[in-house]
């Protein structure tokens, strides 16, 4: 007999016989394998029923007949191919397009249409909304399907996607294979990685990139007015649906905030980030989370009328071999949930905005993704940037201590006809995935104060983020509301993290006022002792009443009638009442 044995990593051919017991066969089957005798388990049909056990009794008496396909799950194995993983936790927005219909519905065409008003036909009929001729005639065409319509293409048809499933591509070999010796003296079949052949990716996990207003991104773009230098940034917005594309995905951006770095004209370096962690809370509790990052290729073409050079562009480049790394790390930081992966996770939703010259000599915001092939040969360190053309990548080449699979792609030759060619050197946009960039017609402001609040990690500007640029900011905010002047993503980053007063723990109450829009819940906090204190210090650092600050008119307490009212602690500058002989704030003696 043969018997065919389905598994997750692909199907094989036991040989046996009628009278071979079920206890000798799992013993070849764990053989073929790489298992051991309890490390799997076998059924006759795909929904995991009728389990064979290890048992005398022969493959007749289990009605197994030569050519039969037996079904192999391994042990800890939560899904096998198409089944759903119902405890992964997907994003909102994904919960919320799983459920819609998605299809594109169309009216009735008077002259090709030859039916009732409730009836259809083939030109009326609702299409799918993964059709490519419907994306192909949109104006402008859509080449990218989104995410979900590429899973309603996967999981429809008569089979209901009982076949389908979402595989990461991993680069590595596959460990725990004990037939030989490991890399570099054995490799083998069961546990060598597949070639990969890149392909232009048919899908795009996000569709859209829209900032909520143009002050955003000016803000950016300040530091290089100022400076020359490029500059770079984090992305913090939300993801909703995208309505001009079935089933779309739209990331908008509410804020950048700037980490530590070093840059120059021509480069950019990360520096490590102590308030990375603080900036991820803040934002969550605002409803916002990371969708991307965005940095600027920018140099000056004509400072009288304020043009920039148009340097990307089909003769060059539109994302370097770098910048395509750099995009797949953080891709892979911020991977996609998805129920349909056994791993949990498919792809991401985190996005790449380049700021850099236009065709029109003016600034532009162009938006990419890498596709999910990218994403594992950075994640398993198989790609390299070209030093000498930035427009190449180049993947790496086997070594003793890593086994690189062989990357390949497709091109036509100079007789048009299709060409496999090995990857090294690599044309990087088999990687890139482009995002449409906009800015709203109607402006929209998650944060709403009208006054600018020094950005982080400025100082080389002279834009500082301490308590006398707060106290400028207070009193240039005197006649606004209190929730209009704290709805600012960089002041409550400040009041969160400055060294002096840390309000972590105790201006939630403030981030959710702010989240709703709240004068009430603003206006409960204002009252709180952190508020009085930071308003107390803004006095001392300014060198003048908080009355003079236009405290008094957004409801604070009035300054005393006489500064010898309070003393100045000369180890933390806090304020303190007279009469005490030691600080309130820092316990030392008063001196």
């Amino acid at each position: 007999l043969i018997i065919r044995v389905q598994s997750p990593d692909g199907m094989k051919k036991i040989p046996s016989t009628k009278r071979e017991t079920a206890a000798a066969f799992l013993k070849k089957v764990a053989k073929e394998f790489g298992f051991n005798s309890n490390g799997f388990s076998i059924y006759l049909n795909r929904n995991k029923t009728g389990e064979i056990l290890s048992q005398n009794k022969t493959l007749t008496l289990l009605k197994i007949k030569h050519g039969d396909m037996l079904f192999l799950f391994p042990s800890g194995s939560s899904s096998s191919s198409g089944e759903v993983m119902d405890t992964v936790q997907e994003d909102e927005i994904d919960q919320y397009l799983a459920k819609q219909d998605g299809k594109i519905y169309r009216n009735k065409d008077p002259q090709l249409c030859r039916h009732g008003a409730l009836g259809k036909c083939v030109h009326c009929v609702p299409l799918e909304p993964f059709d490519e001729d419907y994306l192909n005639h949109l104006d402008p065409p859509v080449k990218h399907m989104s995410f979900h319509a590429y899973l309603r293409k996967l999981t429809g048809g008569a089979d209901k996607g009982k076949f389908a499933a979402l595989e990461n591509i991993s680069c590595k070999i596959k460990s725990g294979c004990e037939g030989h010796s490991p890399w570099p003296e054995g490799i083998c079949t069961k546990c060598q990685p597949s070639a990969i052949t890149l392909n232009r990716q048919k899908y795009r996990h996000v569709d859209n990139i829209m900032f909520e207003n143009h002050t955003i991104a000016d803000r950016f773009l300040d530091f290089w007015r100022k400076t020359g230098s490029q500059r770079m940034g984090y992305l913090y917005g939300r993801y909703t649906e995208h309505t001009d594309i079935p089933l779309g995905i739209r990331a908008e951006v509410a804020a950048i905030y700037e980490p530590p770095q070093s840059a120059t004209q021509n480069s950019l370096e990360l520096l490590e980030d102590p308030k990375a962690a603080a900036v991820d809370e803040i934002a969550a509790k605002l409803g916002l989370c990371k969708v991307g990052w965005i940095f600027t290729d920018l140099l000056s073409e004509d400072t009288r009328i304020g043009t920039v050079r148009y340097s990307r562009n089909q003769d060059s480049f539109y994302l370097s071999a770098e910048e395509c790394i750099t995009a797949g790390y953080f891709q892979n930081q911020h991977s996609n949930s998805c129920r349909l992966s056994r791993d949990g996770y498919f792809g991401s939703k985190f996005v790449t905005v380049v700021a850099t010259g236009g065709p029109d000599n003016q600034v532009h915001f162009e938006g990419y993704q890498v596709s999910n092939q990218c994403m594992a040969l950075v994640r398993d360190e198989c790609l390299l940037p070209c030093k000498d053309a930035p427009e190449l990548g180049y993947a790496k080449e086997s070594s003793p201590e890593q086994y690189v699979p062989d990357v390949f792609y497709k091109d036509k030759d100079k007789f048009g006809n299709d060409v496999t060619f090995l990857a090294r050197p690599l044309p990087v946009e088999y990687l890139i995935i482009d995002i449409t960039t906009t800015f709203p017609k109607d402006p929209q402001y998650t944060f709403t104060s009208t006054q600018r609040f020094p950005i982080e990690n400025r100082d080389i500007l002279g834009e500082t983020q301490d308590f006398h640029s707060l106290a400028t900011y207070l009193s240039q905010c005197s006649s606004a509301s209190f929730l209009d002047i704290v709805s600012d993503f960089h002041l409550l980053l400040f009041l969160v993290t400055n060294e002096v007063m840390p309000l972590r723990d105790s201006i939630g109450l403030l981030l959710d006022a702010v989240k709703t829009s709240n004068e009430e819940l603003a206006q409960t906090w204002k009252k709180s002792e952190q508020w009085a204190t930071i308003e107390q210090l803004c006095s001392t650092v300014g060198g003048q009443p908080s009355s003079s600050l236009g405290y008094e008119a957004m409801g604070g307490p009035a300054a005393p009638a006489s500064s010898s009212a309070m003393w100045s602690c000369l180890h933390c500058t806090f304020m303190n009442q007279p009469g005490t002989e030691h600080c309130e704030i820092c316990s030392l003696p008063r001196s």
